[in-house]
């Protein structure tokens, strides 16, 4: 990571204060609760292990009309970029400017999310963040705005931290795609007030020696719509953590994912660690995670429902699922659930199982061969993960990319 405490510009005191959180709690270790699944050694280390980056692959969301972001080893590409305007939207870069608007949000979600669990690399994230982007939707925004993270140095080590704000009935879709660098911290402070809808796709990958960790920290008011859907291919370590503070009466917030790991390739770990909290009325929460892994791949997940006093009417369902592929590969879950009120419909479930031998029998009876019954119940599998999006543009081009990775990872 980069070497001075508080490197990027900007927000002093809110990086100062992220810095005096780091020294308190220090970075992670294997005997931390919530990291004895995922070994942060190569996170942890001065510098990044070198990582080159994976082939090219075709343009991810090439036929949407969206606003493009690029950057590049963490750096921002304006000759790649599209140029920044865009109705209902107000973007500037956190490297160049600090917007009144944002003053009191830099480093405060993700200080919020340091209880009861703490995260290290997102207190890490908000001292030391060079670039990012601040954004501020005060309506429906006219398209996407997709940023796109390339990869190019071997021992790139990006460290980015985005702001995003919905005002009262605003709406956004922000997709992410890209590896970013050898090594990427990530975090992003999404603040959404009373009606807004914000929509959130990631796709992560193609780089299989990459390493990631990830935060997305969720402040929602009455009637507020947070909905993020993340696919993951290929990489070494990828932890993606997820915060979401269900404030307001009304709110509903459905974090998915989709993991899919061949140990085959090289090392794979993937990581989920996911955290809602209820503290509104009648609020509905969705954590919907799915892994496929083969190979010897591991997948994990660690994920949380806290209903507060008083959250009375809420609707909170988690569910983690792994389909192993063969006998080599691993999956750990933590499911919880912490309850205060008396007047909720909450649960959880995580299940680990291979191909259903009855449903493939069923589909090759009737002609359909081996490898393409496997995928399609493969993508059967991951249906409840993919039915969050609602976008069905967005849906089609998630499904060509697993019908892809599929086809490259027959038996």
């Amino acid at each position: 990571m980069a070497d001075a405490l508080t490197a990027g510009p900007g927000f002093v005191p809110e990086r100062k204060a992220a810095a005096e959180r780091l020294g308190a709690m220090g970075l992670p270790g294997r005997r931390d609760e919530y990291w004895r699944w995922t070994d942060p050694a190569t996170l942890n280390a001065p510098d990044p292990k070198p990582a080159q980056a994976g082939e090219a692959e075709a343009p991810l969301f090439d036929a949407l009309d969206r606003l493009k972001v690029v950057f590049v080893d963490g750096v921002f590409d304006a000759g790649a970029s599209d140029d920044l305007s865009l109705a209902g939207v107000e973007i500037t870069r956190l490297a160049t400017s600090a917007p009144g608007w944002a003053e009191g949000l830099y480093g405060t979600l993700e200080a919020t999310g340091q209880v009861p669990v703490k995260r290290p690399f997102a207190a890490l994230n908000t001292a030391q963040a060079t670039d990012g982007l601040l954004i501020r939707v005060t309506a429906a925004a006219a398209k996407p705005i997709n940023l796109i993270y390339v990869h190019k140095s071997e021992t790139s080590d990006p460290i980015l931290h985005h702001l995003i704000r919905l005002e009262e009935g605003a709406e956004l879709t922000l997709l992410e795609t890209g590896p970013a660098g050898a090594r990427f911290n990530k975090a992003m402070e999404v603040d959404l007030a009373k009606g807004a809808r914000f929509h959130h796709i990631r796709i992560q990958g193609p780089d299989q020696e990459r390493r990631a960790v990830t935060h997305i920290f969720a402040r929602l008011a009455d009637a507020a719509l947070f909905k993020s859907f993340t696919l993951t291919f290929n990489g070494v370590l990828t932890r993606n953590e997820a915060f979401v503070e269900m404030l307001g009466d009304d709110a509903m917030a459905h974090v998915a994912g989709a993991a899919l790991g061949d140990g085959r390739d090289g090392a794979f770990h993937h990581d989920d660690t996911v955290f809602v909290t209820h503290d509104g009325l009648r609020g509905e929460s969705r954590q919907v995670f799915k892994k496929v892994l083969k190979g010897g791949a591991i997948g994990t997940f660690q994920g949380k429902i806290l209903v507060k006093p008083g959250a009375q009417k809420t609707d909170g369902y988690q569910i983690s699922q792994s389909l192993l592929l063969d006998d080599d590969s691993q999956f750990l879950a933590k499911p919880e659930l912490e309850i205060y009120a008396d007047d909720v419909k909450c649960s959880h479930g995580s299940t680990t199982g291979a191909i259903d031998e009855t449903a493939l029998f069923y589909l090759r009876s009737r002609g359909v061969p081996e490898e393409d019954a496997k995928g399609l119940l493969v993508l059967s599998f991951l249906a409840d993960a993919i039915d969050e999006i609602e976008d069905a543009a967005l849906k089609e081009e998630i499904v060509a990319r697993l019908e892809d990775w599929l086809a490259r990872h027959r038996s």
